[in-house]
């Protein structure tokens, strides 16, 4: 279904007659929240790593909440820039931002135990395998599971060709493939870095509690030469930027997607194509200013800002969940697949999938400290700030929404239910084929919603 509504069109299409616009709501309001938070929480890591180099370089230089946060700023607002010029400029700066991205992960996962000042070079495997470091209160089994938010966090955005499909050639097959490749890829050279990292750390409370406000760098500057550090340091700051650009490019078209179908107040405004460009540079806008303004967090500390990383996961995972749930648990036999497709494992697959969902949810909201240790700046405000908004359009829904929120524009290649229970217009026709009178009943196959709707 290659369209830039991505995970919210699926579920108008997958989910049963009369509930694809509440499923298209939900789903399409946690992705939004997702996406948003995407490029603000990746630039402000990017920031602290370029204060992190600075500081290094000037030992009297200490960085401050209010220098990240400009620095943040600024990053936002070249990313926006570069997101709404022409596609065929921004689809360039991605591919050799995403070609760089490889060549200098698999360089760093080389350099780092080539390099390393260790004696011994690495940690024994029963201290790797059999130890494990536990900084929370809870129990270790608990806080394995806890460590999974940077790894939710950072392959939460496999989804991003989707909502770039309309902007590429032979979609149905590239965006798929596009996302099988960048979570595969992504999740087998991350783990070999992770190896790599456990292998030749040396004391990981000192690397979480370093100066440097940046636990990367601390790490790097523990086990390699100063100069050798700076330079892998430096190779993760231009994957960072590359990184955070494909982020804000996504939201942007997420964003105009929605508003395409007036999910949004203003809808009008923020679905507009620049002329141009031929890009929706109203969307960019809003959400370069929405992840401004979320930045201010950071000058709440960092359990606040942290907030920002576990939303995106949580958003994004619940946005995933949803369709999937749908299409195995309630389609049957229904579904059509398209040219790419898992086979006979994609319900198995997807039923895995959601059950997962269900488990890193609530241990994605929960605090490191227990009890007493637990004060209000300790906490993990995650399930308030992504609650709170949900909640909120959940209300809008019930008390006005489901009035005039229809469900985006459904092509009928798509629709998995019978055409006689659907209406709408885009091809006009009459009983025998010709076109009809100008008084004549117009009928249409491209764009339909469900009656009871």
């Amino acid at each position: 279904m290659p369209t830039s509504g991505g995970l919210y069109y699926a579920a108008a299409v997958l989910a049963p007659p009369g509930y694809g616009p509440f499923a298209a709501w939900i789903t399409g309001w946690s992705n939004w929240i997702g996406q948003i938070t995407a490029a603000p929480s990746v630039n402000y890591s990017l920031a602290a790593m370029m204060l992190a180099a600075a500081s290094v370089y000037n030992p009297s230089y200490v960085p401050t909440a209010w220098h990240t946060y400009l620095l943040t700023t600024l990053i936002m607002i070249i990313h926006s820039v570069i997101s709404s010029m022409p596609t065929k400029w921004i689809a360039r700066f991605n591919s050799y931002g995403s070609t760089f991205n490889m060549l200098a992960l698999v360089a760093v996962i080389i350099a780092i135990p080539a390099g390393t000042k260790n004696v011994p070079k690495f940690t024994p495997s029963k201290e790797v395998w059999g130890t494990i470091t536990n900084l929370t209160d809870f129990p270790d089994g608990v806080a394995v599971l806890m460590t999974f938010v940077g790894v939710i966090w950072t392959m939460s955005g496999y989804d991003s060709p989707f909502h770039l499909s309309e902007e590429c050639s032979n979609a149905n097959i590239a965006s798929p493939r596009a996302i099988v490749m960048t979570s595969g890829v992504g999740g087998l050279m991350g783990w070999f870095l992770q190896l790599v990292v456990a292998y030749t750390v040396l004391d990981i409370e000192a690397v979480m509690d370093s100066d440097l406000g940046q636990p990367w760098a601390s790490y790097l500057l523990q086990v390699m030469p100063q100069k050798t550090a700076m330079g892998i340091l430096a190779l993760t700051i231009v994957c960072g930027f590359s990184m955070g650009q494909g982020c804000m490019v996504a939201a942007s078209r997420v964003t105009y997607a929605y508003a395409r179908d007036d999910c949004f107040p203003l809808s009008r405004v923020w679905k507009q194509v620049h002329p141009s460009t031929q890009t929706p540079v109203n969307a960019v806008i809003l959400n370069s200013i929405l992840g401004v303004l979320m930045c201010l967090l950071m000058l709440a500390g960092d359990v606040a800002i942290g907030a920002l990383f576990s939303i995106g996961g949580i958003a994004q995972f619940i946005a995933f969940a949803i369709p999937i749930a749908i299409r195995v648990f309630m389609v049957g036999d229904r579904f059509r697949r398209g040219p790419w497709h898992l086979g006979p494992f994609g319900r198995v697959i997807g039923g895995m999938g959601v059950s997962f969902v269900l488990l890193m949810v609530p241990v994605l909201c929960l605090p490191s400290e227990t009890g007493s240790n637990l004060t209000p700046d300790l906490m993990n405000w995650t399930c308030l700030v992504y609650g709170a908004p949900m909640l909120a359009v959940t209300v809008w829904w019930v008390v006005d929404a489901r009035r005039w929120f229809k469900g985006p524009k459904v092509n009928v290649e798509h629709a998995i239910h019978p055409v006689e229970e659907t209406v709408g217009v885009e091809v006009e026709v009459d009983s025998d084929g010709e076109s009809p009178p100008e008084d004549g009943v117009r009928t249409t196959v491209e764009h339909m919603y469900p009656k009871s709707t």
